[in-house]
């Protein structure tokens, strides 16, 4: 078969999005090597995500704009003019990893499948200026109406499109994310000690990592910690992006003078982040909203102990031997933390069963769903 997909996050973003876009394209050309992988994108600069298309096998094959006005206006060409490239490559499946389907694209046999992530922007509208929900709306509207399936990447998002889109349930399929292999696998003593010496990582260490927006809650994190950094004597580690909430994070640590105890760990590379997760006495994630949660599964495979919120998709992602608290609740995520960091025996459970729980989101079980509902469907 030919399979097409939207590659323009597999090869232009660091985040959620790109992650998802990379993992899902490497999975099946892993385990399903006998496809034709078409991926749909301009060209990126980034040596990186380059890199990344390189080590792809034989089978994948980067399509990108041509042509003056293509070329130097790619969202031109993603809109109006990739259904024309899909219909020229003769792909038997399309795929838009992230929300959107081009304009046209109901004229073609290929079968059309979306995956949606999150309807963050209707959930958390503040978060969004007007344009960018109307711009939203539009793009989730029409992938809903024009594609063939729908793949949600867990259980509430199935819901979500269900109640905010009026789609039959019958249209939507939920198929998990997974997350890189290099999480899957025990660092040596050797690396774990490069690492620590590497960021200067003296003490054991509450770790979170997300982008730094209102919706991941990190001065919940900094606020729940305050009240028990007197009582622990782990530090906390945060990694993430972000602009002017991640200022008010930065202030909140200088304002409560927890320079001394947590650390923000922005020169952190993606090589190193299996070490980092592997080395935490626990991960601690309480966002308010998530479409799944991947570092939660990264944690799990790590054998590192969870606390997250309640509700959601976070039963989903963290299973039954996470701990779960209020994300509104400071007090709810401080005594979550604090009843495990007191509790070696309670730690190692978690990390066990945790460990046996994640193995459903091993790529070779999402990657077999996958084909599974792309052949079901043809």
């Amino acid at each position: 078969m030919k399979i097409g997909f939207d590659a323009k996050r597999a090869l232009h973003n660091f985040r959620g999005l790109g992650n998802y876009s990379r993992t899902l394209i490497k999975s099946l050309d892993e385990h399903y090597s006998d496809n034709e992988l078409y991926l749909f994108s301009p060209e990126t600069k980034k040596k990186e995500l380059l890199t990344w298309y390189q080590d792809l096998g034989d089978n994948a094959h980067l399509i990108s704009p041509q042509g003056f006005i293509s070329s130097k206006v790619p969202s031109l060409w993603r809109s109006f003019k990739l259904t024309s490239e899909i219909e020229n490559n003769h792909i038997d499946i399309y795929h838009g990893l992230s929300h959107e389907l081009p304009i046209g694209i109901e004229r073609l046999n290929a079968l059309k499948v979306v995956t949606i992530h999150d309807l963050l922007y209707l959930k958390f509208p503040q978060f969004f200026s007007a344009i960018d929900r109307f711009t939203y709306h539009k793009k989730f509207t029409y992938s809903c109406e024009k594609s063939d399936l729908i793949i949600a990447i867990c259980e509430q998002t199935k819901a979500d499109i269900i109640e905010h889109y009026k789609v039959s349930p019958d249209k939507i399929h939920v198929v998990y994310q997974s997350c890189s292999p290099k999480f899957y696998y025990h660092k040596s003593i050797d690396d774990l000690i490069r690492i620590k010496e590497k960021y200067k990582i003296q003490k054991p260490f509450i770790f979170h990592i997300a982008t730094m927006e209102e919706n991941k809650n990190t001065l919940g994190i900094l606020r729940a910690y305050e009240l028990i950094h007197s009582e622990v004597e782990e530090d906390l580690i945060l990694i993430g992006r972000g602009k002017k909430y991640k200022q008010k994070v930065i202030q909140y640590i200088q304002e409560k003078n927890l320079s001394n105890r947590v650390r923000i760990l922005d020169e952190a590379i993606d090589e190193d982040l299996p070490a980092i997760f592997q080395l935490a006495k626990l991960f601690v994630f309480p966002s308010f909203y998530e479409g799944f949660g991947i570092p939660i599964i990264e944690a799990l495979f790590s054998k590192t102990p969870v606390v997250t919120s309640k509700g959601g998709c976070f039963p989903e992602a963290g299973g039954p031997n996470s701990r779960y608290v209020d994300p509104y609740d400071i007090k709810d995520i401080s005594k979550g933390m604090l009843d495990i960091l007191r509790d070696e025996g309670l730690q190692k459970e978690m990390a066990q069963k945790g460990h046996e729980f994640v193995q459903k989101f091993h790529w070779k079980n999402t990657a077999n769903d996958l084909m599974n509902l792309y052949t079901t469907h043809l």
